[in-house]
């Protein structure tokens, strides 16, 4: 039976790289270099917004033509996010230069915020409710409630801090999540008043750390806690990327689980963001990777990008994205036939070794082998003929010492003399004949044997998934160019930390194992 589920993981693993080519990205005509966001129009595909350094650009069809809608001064350092209002049309754009607003679908702007200092100028990020707009800057979190005209300061010990996330939905029971360099803030949409949740990020299998507000800040923090995102369909699911990986809430905050690294190149997650059929995906320094059956799986091979600033979805499920090369499109993935399948699924080559060598070797290694129990249970059988022996020795000091007696005519009548001692032994031989149908060793083998059995079956799933997470990595490097060099490096890389991983579990085996091709006498 497990070696039956050990097969249907091994194909859940490899199975999604059969039938499914990398992402085909088609890089699409940008208006300017070094672009910042995107937004597309979740009710028309054909509408595309991007930000750059000098401004945004819309464009009315899906990416052909493009007009200048915002032009900001030529000391900015470009625009951070572009967002809609509830109302679908009216639009925020947070800049480096303050908060700019439109109400007539971005024929005109008009500043709506813009700091008394060049720190609370430079907006971050911005989020739009019901009721209230929040804004983070490097100079802290300010917000402004409907039809107000004032934006007020948050308050708690963030209030003056670089702002580098927030997250809420826009359901009005909701709370509201801030990211700053001291950590992760909580709030009610409709009060000023923030709970920290915790600073730092946990120890491996740990929860995440919360602490009392006297604990100290440290511009260290912020990068550890990168990005907050709040799934605005399930009602308190939140994720956090952090540079230990992502962690998942289901009760808004109050206890998380760490998600599986399998899949990522780096476990620092810089940003998150939720599809609209609420898929989860990260960007790292590697690429964009969405989180699929308990693992992730990259999607951005063959984005010939280094940096990615922004994704963005239409309703066809076409993907947007900006990077620090331009703007593509990811139409999704292509099917391939059957030839492909198979070569996919003969990916370990004949110089490695299989699946079933290496969990062979890692269950002999950690000494959970299925003989181990047969043997003790054996041996206990065979215990019951074997006789108990027992010997003893006793002193007898009854009559070690006594009086002389006699005649008066002795001269040592009367005396107190010692004796001999008197030493007796005894051996004696017994069996427990009913040991030979029932002992109490049988109980203690049957405890020991369950959680034999529960270690065999982690250190299995380990390697198993160690060892095809690493054949899905080699079928990637076969996928890059030859000029990728810097995913070719990642890569690279990744698979040598795998290697080093089953051969932690095996002692060395598997390097061990690998032979080197042979050489071709062709020249």
């Amino acid at each position: 039976m497990k070696k039956i589920a050990m097969f249907l993981l091994s194909l859940q693993i490899v199975l999604p790289a059969v039938f499914a080519n990398e992402p085909s990205w088609q890089r699409l005509t940008a208006p300017a270099t070094d672009l910042r966001a995107i937004l597309t129009d979740p009710k028309n595909p054909d509408i595309i917004l991007i930000g750059a350094k000098d401004g945004v650009f819309k464009s009315c069809d899906g990416g052909k033509t493009w007009k200048m809608i915002l032009n900001l001064p030529h000391r900015n350092k470009g625009v951070n996010v572009i967002s809609f209002a509830e109302d679908g049309k009216s639009l925020y754009i947070a800049t480096a230069c303050g908060l700019y607003f439109s109400a007539d679908d971005g024929r005109s702007f008009k500043r709506v915020f813009q700091g008394r200092n060049y720190l609370e100028e430079d907006c971050a990020v911005v989020l739009v409710l019901q009721e209230t707009v929040f804004i983070g800057t490097r100079g802290g979190l300010f917000f402004r409630r409907k039809n107000a005209g004032n934006w007020d300061r948050g308050e708690g010990r963030f209030s003056k801090e670089n702002i580098l996330a927030v997250s809420g939905s826009r359901r009005k029971d909701d709370a509201v999540y801030i990211v700053s360099v001291s950590g992760v803030f909580k709030g009610p949409q409709e009060r000023e008043t923030w709970e920290r949740i915790f600073v730092s990020v946990p120890k491996e299998n740990e929860e995440l750390e919360e602490v009392p507000d006297d604990m100290r800040d440290g511009e260290s923090q912020s990068s550890k806690i990168r990005d907050v995102v709040v799934d605005a369909q399930k009602t308190g699911v939140l994720y956090l990327g952090t540079l230990k990986g992502v962690y998942k809430s289901l009760d808004q905050g109050s206890s998380w689980l760490k998600l599986t690294d399998y899949g990522l190149l780096t476990r620092a997650v810089d940003k998150l963001f939720l599809s609209p059929k609420g898929e989860l995906y990260a960007v790292t320094k590697s690429g964009i990777f969405v989180y699929k059956e308990d693992r992730w799986f990259e999607v951005s091979l063959g984005l010939a990008a280094k940096e990615v600033r922004g994704l963005a979805w239409d309703n066809h499920g076409n993907i947007y994205t900006v990077t620090d090369s331009g703007l593509f499109r990811w139409s999704g993935y292509t099917y391939r036939g059957r030839e492909d399948s198979k070569d996919t699924l003969n990916l370990c080559p004949n110089n490695e070794p299989s699946i079933r060598n290496v969990q062979e070797k890692a269950a002999h290694y950690a000494e959970v082998e299925p003989q181990k129990i047969i043997s003790w249970r054996k041996k206990a059988a065979m215990k019951a003929w074997l006789p108990k022996l027992t010997a003893g020795v006793n002193r007898n000091t009854t009559d070690l010492w006594h009086w002389e007696g006699g005649t008066t005519t002795k001269a040592d009548d009367d005396v107190l003399r010692r004796g001999r001692d008197s030493v007796e032994w005894d051996v004696s031989l017994s069996w427990d004949l009913g040991g030979l149908i029932w002992s109490d060793d049988q109980t203690n083998i049957d405890v020991r044997s369950r959680l034999m059995v529960e270690l065999r079956d982690d250190i299995l799933d380990e390697v198993t998934k160690v060892y095809f997470e690493r054949l899905r990595v080699k079928a990637d490097l076969d996928e890059l160019a030859l000029e990728d060099r810097k995913k070719r490096a990642d890569k690279e890389l990744r698979i040598a930390e795998l290697t080093a991983s089953l051969d932690a579990l095996t002692d060395g085996y598997f390097s061990r194992e690998l032979k080197s091709p042979p050489i071709s006498n062709e020249r």
